[in-house]
């Protein structure tokens, strides 16, 4: 990792002390973070980064705040602020040519493109897709809610999570109009509640968390058709004990070597973490762990895949863990960094295009 420089992007609801998105140094050999910065964003709860590097995308109450990315420093500035015709979204991605912008819509069940010009600043809504279901507005697990929205790595196709209808509807997104078309969908277990969807280092395989029923979904993918092809594999219970209740799954995340894949979970509040069999893509348990807080909204791991970080978003704190692979262990270490309401982290490295 030599003398390459690192920054954490974390998103905050706007609350007590907390304004938006804080900017963090990394300390990657002593696996710490101290704060640099704070730009102002209402209610920051999702932040990705542009194709080119260049811009960071985060959800505002105004739709998507755009901020520029200093590349000597990880500085952000901020650019514009765009609407995207619907209420406040949840999860943000970008596509692979750098063109589109894409939205999920938890409170209003609804998938949005928006145009992205080549300075990194937001232009218009392309297409909104509203999800449907036919139960009532009422129910809370049958009502659409969008969760997450990820590209397929080929770029091929737009995989949109729904965890109130428990589906991962799959999109072709024309490359010219930014028009959705449904080519397909998953259908997850009656009240699973899908929540999260990321894929493999090589691309041929996807994993989603479920919120309600705490399994983690395997999946192999194949995009060499028209048509996209996803075979489930396997399930696997992503709680400390399967016993226990009042638990939902929250944070997903892959290692950068692909290695390894970490999920936690609110309710035991802990963080299990996994061998990825490079061949067939399954999971294998490495360890469940407590994280000494409450609701670990967000995750992610260091560099060197050494350091695990939690967003712990009930508890207002960022922790941080030594992880041992080979003994199954995760031990705390350094003081927790006080932060009011963490939403999610955004590990970039500085220069980085």
């Amino acid at each position: 990792m030599g003398q390459d420089k690192y920054v954490a992007y974390v998103g905050t609801y706007t609350h007590g002390s907390s304004v938006g998105v804080h900017v963090y140094d990394l300390d990657v050999e002593n696996g710490y973070m101290t704060e640099r910065d704070v730009v102002p964003v209402n209610n920051a709860s999702h932040l990705t980064k542009s194709t080119s590097g260049k811009y960071l995308y985060s959800i505002a109450d105004e739709g998507v705040a755009v901020l520029k990315i200093d590349p000597a420093t990880g500085d952000l500035k901020m650019i514009n602020k765009v609407g995207i015709d619907g209420m406040r979204g949840c999860f943000l991605s970008a596509d692979q040519n750098g063109k589109f912008l894409y939205v999920a819509g938890y409170h209003d069940g609804k998938v949005t493109v928006v145009h992205t010009h080549r300075d990194g600043r937001l232009g218009s809504v392309m297409d909104g897709i509203f999800h449907k279901s036919i139960f009532s507005v009422a129910e809370r697990n049958f009502r659409p809610h969008i969760s997450c929205v990820m590209p397929t790595p080929d770029g091929k196709f737009l995989c949109v999570v729904d965890s109130g209808i428990d589906h991962v509807n799959i999109y072709q997104v024309n490359p010219t109009s930014g028009k959705l078309k449904l080519l397909d969908v998953l259908r997850c277990e009656l009240e699973s509640g899908p929540r999260l969807m990321r894929f493999g280092k090589d691309g041929r395989f996807a994993y989603v968390n479920c919120e309600l029923s705490n399994e983690i979904l395997v999946y192999s993918y194949d995009g060499s058709g028209k048509l996209p092809k996803f075979e489930l594999l396997q399930k696997v219970d992503s709680r400390m004990d399967k016993q226990e209740r009042g638990c939902a799954s929250s944070g997903l995340r892959v290692s950068p070597s692909g290695r390894y894949l970490y999920c936690s979970t609110a309710g035991d509040n802990s963080v299990s973490i996994y061998n990825i069999d490079q061949q067939m893509g399954t999971l294998k348990r490495i360890c469940a762990l407590p994280i000494s807080g409450k609701y670990p909204k967000d995750i992610d791991v260091f560099p060197d895949e050494k350091t695990l970080v939690t967003l712990n978003h009930e508890s207002n704190e960022i922790r941080f863990f030594t992880v041992d692979y080979e003994k199954g262990l995760i031990v705390m270490k350094g003081k927790p960094i006080k932060i009011d309401t963490p939403n999610c982290i955004l590990i970039s490295k500085v220069g980085e295009e």
